[in-house]
C-alpha cells in the first residue's frame, strides 16, 4: 500500500477510531484512506468506502483487494445525497468525507439532502466528521 499524503494521514490520525467501529467514508476516490482505517479494524470493525463515481469504485476496488477479502473493507457505487442501508446492514458508528461538495458548503441543497441520509445511517451517538477543521471538524447531526 502506497503511503498517505501527509494531508491524508493526519485526518485518519485525528478519527476516534476503535477496533470494532463500523465506518462509513465518503467520497472515497481511490480509497486511500479507507485502506488506511481498515489497517486499524482490526476488532471485527468494517469500512464501507462509498463514492458516486464507477471508476473511483472501481480504483478503490483493485487497490483494496486484500482489506476486502479480510472482511474489514467494503466498496459501494452511491451518492451520498441517496444513500441508504441495505436490507440487513447494521448502522455506522463514525462517517468521514473529504473534499465533498455535499458537505463542505459547495452545494447546500446536496448537503441538507446528504446530512438527513447520513443521520439515518448512523447509530446512536454516530459522528460526522469532515475535513477543513484541525485537521477535521464535526457537523452537528
Amino acid at each position: 500500500m502506497p503511503p498517505l499524503s501527509p494531508r491524508l494521514q493526519e485526518i485518519v490520525d485525528a478519527l476516534p477510531l476503535t477496533p470494532d467501529m463500523r465506518v462509513l467514508e465518503i467520497g472515497c476516490g481511490p480509497g486511500a484512506a479507507a485502506r488506511a482505517v481498515a489497517a486499524r479494524l482490526d476488532g471485527g470493525g468494517h469500512i464501507l468506502a462509498i463514492d458516486r463515481s464507477a471508476k473511483a469504485v472501481a480504483q478503490a476496488e483493485a487497490a483494496a483487494a486484500e482489506e476486502i477479502a479480510s472482511g474489514r473493507m467494503s466498496v459501494r457505487r452511491a451518492a451520498i445525497e441517496d444513500f441508504a442501508l441495505q436490507a440487513g446492514e447494521a448502522p455506522f458508528d463514525l462517517a468521514f468525507a473529504v473534499r465533498v461538495g455535499a458537505l463542505d458548503g459547495r452545494h447546500p441543497e446536496a448537503g441538507r439532502r446528504a446530512v438527513r441520509r447520513i443521520a439515518a445511517v448512523l447509530a446512536p451517538g454516530g459522528r460526522l466528521l469532515i475535513d477543513g477543521g484541525d485537521p477535521l471538524r464535526e457537523i452537528p447531526l
